[in-house]
């Protein structure tokens, strides 16, 4: 009897122990569609085949809630192992030590020599890398080759003088508008980046501090989007597009531009034969440079984790060559790792435009001051009730700009003081 006691207490320790080394992994993904969860959890699958004793559960996020779950999740103790960050989120998360730094994992990674020099750099924009980037979302500009030709323009404009001219040569044409404006939700970085081409520097402070948005040059470019709207060269009804209207402006054939990320390209590619349509870096301004804006999302490891090398191995299974490729293709972002370029996917007409302004000198992508405690609001709500005053005629290139201005000034002096 004293040997089978002996023996149950020998089982139960073997099941104890091996109970104890199994791990659970919360990971929460905050920007979330039905395609992406599922492309999410076949990655997840192949990490937990390798990984025997270690278990991924997901847990999605509505978009338009998610910001707030994620904070309230986090402030009741259910802090998740690795989260997908938006870039927006990284400076709160980072700046309340919050997150594990990546850095010594990342240099003992056999995949972190491979990680472009534009991926580490949005990384540690936080100070160290406290996140691996899986993609960028950069503006980039659509066109119709019918269009274009229908209307006689030779090819795809260079400069935003030549976008302004093939707009009006196209919006010429019977029910045919040259650009698809995003007017409404979502339609700031359409301004910012117009204003930065006309002034020749997406800084958006001074040293002193001052915005540059009512700089003479910003002025211009807020004229140049308040041209083509006034101008009859976008659509009418395009004061109120968001990106589901403009999106589809273009591919209807309604509208011949149309400057979005490459999420745009998976809805467009479904509707349009490939032959029809291409991708250019964003045109130049007078300065001989353009300034794309970026946003990104990645995965981090919050510091509370019991499990930060098991959390490290999942980050780096969803973030190597492979599997970023995979995520890339099916989400519709840039990817991250060097020579990614050369995979047949990305060697079309459709990618090289995003290619080339990542790889050429005269393209400068913008990083928006998400680190304002007011951007967004200001991104969100302000700019674009206030542009669409303007673009119905009510208000002044100079009105929004000198509007725009003094908002971001103080907001930065207020930045400024906390620091």
């Amino acid at each position: 009897m004293r040997h089978l006691f002996k023996s149950i207490g020998v089982a139960a320790t073997l099941l104890a122990s091996s109970a104890y080394a199994d791990t659970t992994l919360k990971l929460v993904e905050v920007i979330t569609s039905p395609a992406r969860t599922e492309t999410l959890q076949a990655l997840v699958n192949n990490y937990e085949a390798a990984n025997d004793g270690v278990t991924v559960e997901i847990i999605s996020l509505p978009w338009g809630q998610a910001f707030e779950k994620l904070a309230t999740m986090v402030a009741g103790g259910d802090v998740p192992d690795v989260v997908e960050m938006p870039d927006s989120w990284l400076a709160l998360y980072a700046g309340s030590d919050q997150l594990a730094s990546l850095e010594e994992h990342i240099s003992g990674w056999d995949h972190g020599e491979t990680l472009t020099q534009k991926t580490l750099d949005m990384a540690r924009q936080s100070g160290d890398a406290y996140m691996i980037p899986y993609g960028f979302y950069l503006r980039a500009m659509f066109y119709n080759k019918k269009l274009l030709a229908e209307a006689g323009v030779d090819g795809p404009p260079a400069t935003m003088a030549e976008f302004m001219e093939a707009s009006k040569m196209v919006s010429a044409l019977p029910g045919k508008s040259g650009y698809c404006l995003r007017g409404g939700p979502g339609g700031t970085n359409g301004w910012i980046m117009m204003a930065a081409g006309m002034n020749g520097t997406n800084d958006f402070f001074t040293e002193d501090g001052k915005s540059r948005l009512n700089e003479p040059g910003s002025v211009k470019g807020i004229q140049f989007m308040l041209d083509l709207y006034q101008n009859g060269y976008a659509p009418k009804d395009s004061v109120n597009w968001g990106f589901n209207e403009i999106v589809a402006g273009f591919y209807s054939g309604t509208c011949a531009f149309l400057d979005q990320d490459p999420d745009a390209l998976i809805a467009i590619a479904e509707r349009m034969p490939a032959d029809d349509f291409a991708v250019i870096p964003m045109p130049t301004g007078p300065s001989g440079k353009a300034f794309p804006t970026i946003g990104f999302a990645g995965w981090s490891v919050f510091k509370s984790t019991e499990h930060e090398d098991d959390a490290w191995n999942l980050v780096a299974a969803l973030s190597n060559p492979e599997a970023n490729s995979t995520w890339s293709k099916h989400v519709g972002v840039i990817p991250i790792h060097e020579g990614a370029d050369q995979d047949p996917h990305f060697q079309t007409e459709q990618f090289k435009g995003w290619f080339d302004e990542l790889n050429g000198a005269q393209y400068e992508p913008t990083i928006m001051p998400t680190y304002l405690e007011q951007w967004g609001y200001f991104g969100s709500t302000m700019v674009i009730e206030t542009a669409q005053e303007a673009l119905l005629g009510q208000r002044s290139a100079q009105d929004l700009a000198d509007e725009w201005a003094a908002f971001l000034t103080a907001e930065h002096a207020k930045w400024k003081a906390a620091q």
